[in-house]
């Protein structure tokens, strides 16, 4: 055999035996794999495992949706309702306004003008939406609301206050019933309180009721006696006793209305007014006639000028957002001396108190709250025929919509026989003014127009005060 043949012999004979060797050594290793600690096992790294989990992306997140009501929002930013447990305190209190429905859907009502801003100015500085419940506490959202100790506005500032939180008081104006300004100094002295007492929002409504001398010196007593020093603990006047308890219990009311049987109406999540600069002095009526915006709603708006003229105060109005536009255009093209006079202005329809001629046309806007039936009622005549003059085929209105009318009274012996003076058609009641009505709310709820109210009661103000007589003309 040569050299080369068994030098070929040897190489095959050592590659064989490497691979016996290899095919050893890995059994040997799998044996001892299984019979190693699970301890041990549980550490080795599980790369295939890893390899088949489904990646998260962070598109595949849900977008949270947003509500399109106020009081869903609000409700979405409540803070104060955990740890709260059963509290006698609260309860009674959730009992009073389930017993009384129609305090909270009238204060919604009124409130639905200013609700969507004061949410916003919340949500900026990150405070409990809570809080936007408390000018129903503290004035039935009636910009107008007064109290025995001078406290005026949605956020009832006394005088002293006020000033602190710079809201000027003057003959022409005053700020504490400025719905943008009060909202800035309520939010400003709430926050201040907050620090003041460690970040306790309960202690800060307290405060915000009574005062912040009369809660410090309140838990300065209980520190001496060793006592709790939070708000339940407190010994406060009898007022403050009840004043967080009823905020606490209004905000559940809101969290689940249909529980406690009150019906609060949407209210869109949008702005409801927008803020439109001026640089001249006006007279609101004048105003709202060029903008075709309702008298009454405009000083709701800006109830701060306490004559209705634009003396005092900032040079800006708020507008419903729908007729901002207008107004800044007309204002553009109008002359100073046009906006200041104070004549009364013709109403766009004066119902039934104004002769008409059978068969002439008529306008009338629609209002908040205005639906066919009303409407109809009010004028004398068919839903019907509303819905016939103006080709409307269902009971849909717009708020601001202009609806044509059409006098539906007959000829009669050659003359044009005209509507007979309301008094003598119309029987009158009076009517006693409860808390945080105004003359809106009183003329809606007798469908009426806003200006004959004024009529029947020239001596009555803007402001109305509980107990005041109104008398009011309604049909037989």
């Amino acid at each position: 055999m040569s050299s080369s043949i068994r030098k070929s012999i040897n190489s095959d004979a050592l590659t064989r035996l490497a691979q016996a060797i290899a095919v050893a050594v890995s059994a040997t290793l799998a044996g001892c794999s299984s019979h190693m600690p699970q301890t041990e096992a549980t550490h080795t790294p599980n790369i295939a495992a890893r390899a088949k989990q489904k990646p998260v992306w962070l598109s595949e997140k849900p977008v949270p949706q947003i509500p399109q009501d106020v009081w869903e929002r609000m409700r979405q930013g409540f803070q104060l309702q955990d740890s709260l447990g059963v509290n006698p305190r609260i309860e009674q209190q959730r009992l009073w306004f389930a017993s009384n429905p129609s305090f909270l859907e009238n204060a919604g009502e009124r409130g639905s003008l200013y609700i969507h801003y004061i949410v916003e100015r919340l949500e900026e500085r990150n405070m409990p939406l809570e809080l936007a419940l408390l000018p129903v506490i503290e004035s039935a959202y009636n910009p107008m609301a007064y109290s025995r100790a001078n406290a005026v506005g949605l956020w009832q500032f006394i005088p002293s206050t006020g000033r602190y939180f710079n809201l000027r008081q003057t003959q022409f104006y005053d700020g504490r019933r400025d719905i943008t300004a009060s909202t800035t100094a309520a939010m400003d002295y709430l926050t201040r309180l907050h620090d003041m007492f460690n970040g306790d929002w309960l202690l800060a409504l307290a405060a915000y009721n009574a005062g912040e001398g009369t809660v410090s010196r309140a838990i300065e007593r209980n520190e001496k006696l060793g006592l709790p020093t939070d708000y339940w603990n407190l010994p406060l006047p009898a007022e403050t006793q009840a004043y967080v308890p009823k905020l606490l219990a209004l905000s559940q009311v809101v969290l689940t209305p249909e529980a406690y049987g009150v019906n609060l109406n949407p209210i869109a999540n949008e702005p409801y007014f927008q803020v439109v600069e001026i640089n001249q002095r006006m007279d609101l009526s004048k105003v709202a006639a060029v903008a075709n915006i309702d008298e009454d709603e405009l000083f709701q708006l800006n109830p701060a000028f306490k004559q209705r003229t634009t003396l005092d105060g900032p040079q800006h109005l708020l507008v419903p957002t729908s007729k901002a536009q207008l107004l800044t255009t007309s204002l553009s093209t109008m002359r100073p001396e046009e906006l200041i006079s104070k004549r009364p202005l013709k109403p766009v329809f004066e119902g039934a108190n104004t002769p008409a001629i059978a068969g002439a046309k008529r306008s009338y806007r629609v209002k908040r709250g205005d639906n066919l039936g009303t409407i109809a009622r009010a004028h004398n005549v068919q839903v019907k025929d509303l819905q016939h003059w103006n080709k409307l085929t269902g009971q849909n209105l717009k708020v601001g919509q202009t609806l044509v009318m059409r006098d539906t009274t007959k000829r009669s012996a050659g003359r044009v026989s005209t509507v007979v003076a309301a008094n003598t058609k119309k029987q009158q009641t009076k009517y006693k003014v409860k808390q945080g009505d105004s003359l809106y709310m009183v003329a809606k709820r007798f469908n009426v127009e806003m200006q004959h109210l004024k009529r029947w009661n020239p001596r009555v103000g803007q402001a109305l005060k509980p107990g005041q007589m109104l008398t009011v003309y309604s049909p037989h």
